[in-house]
């Protein structure tokens, strides 16, 4: 008995009726080697942020260095004096070695600070001080004519505010006043402009007698 062969239409048919069995296994192996190649070849968030992030480092230096404020009526509000200074651009601050600031107020005023080390932010407004700080406000007679005295304080942290002639700090501090007028607290909150210091913690005071006018 013979066999009529087969025509190649026929054999076309059934060779693509084998592979559509198989085709939905190769489409997804094809998307799955697609999909691994995506994974390994995009950055993640993260890993882009955590690049981006602004590293504490200085753009810049400046050796014995003077920098003035000036107010909008053109007068000066302030000058700083430093050894070493250095600009840091993520928290556009500046770190200084020996810093001397001179400040005047509003009354003419003049308050000066030292300290080992200290940090201004960008505009000069704020100064914190850093070990063996001292501020000095020199004797004035305000508009008055009430003669304040001279005023000193001492503490290895003080925070100073230019424009509203603030100064704090939350560690020991010793304020000498006058003659010989002498506190010591554990921390401070000084407001030149309400005329009112709070000395906080344990508080010692030294005051001496009014000298007899003759």
């Amino acid at each position: 008995m013979s066999v009529a062969p087969v025509s190649f239409p026929l054999r076309v048919r059934r060779v693509w009726d084998h592979l559509a069995v198989y085709l939905p296994l190769v489409l997804m192996g094809l998307m799955a080697m697609t999909t691994y190649w995506l994974v390994r070849n995009t950055p993640l968030i993260g890993e882009a942020e955590l690049e981006a992030a602004p590293r504490h480092v200085p753009d810049y230096f400046m050796r014995d260095f003077s920098v003035k404020v000036f107010g909008d009526d053109g007068k000066l509000k302030s000058e700083m004096l430093g050894v070493e200074g250095r600009h840091y651009p993520d928290t556009d601050t500046l770190e200084i070695d020996q810093p001397r600031i001179r400040i005047l107020g509003a009354e003419g005023r003049i308050t000066t600070a030292v300290a080992a080390r200290g940090l201004v932010n960008a505009d000069g407004s704020e100064a914190q001080l850093f070990d063996n700080a001292v501020v000095v406000r020199e004797a004035s007679t305000n508009a008055q004519g009430v003669v304040v005295p001279r005023s000193e304080l001492q503490s290895n942290f003080l925070h100073l505010f230019a424009n509203t002639e603030q100064v704090r700090s939350h560690l020991p501090v010793i304020l000498v006043r006058g003659a010989g007028d002498r506190f010591t607290a554990d921390g401070m909150d000084y407001d030149n402009l309400d005329r009112l210091m709070q000395l906080k913690g344990r508080v010692h005071g030294t005051l001496q007698p009014p000298k007899n006018k003759k």
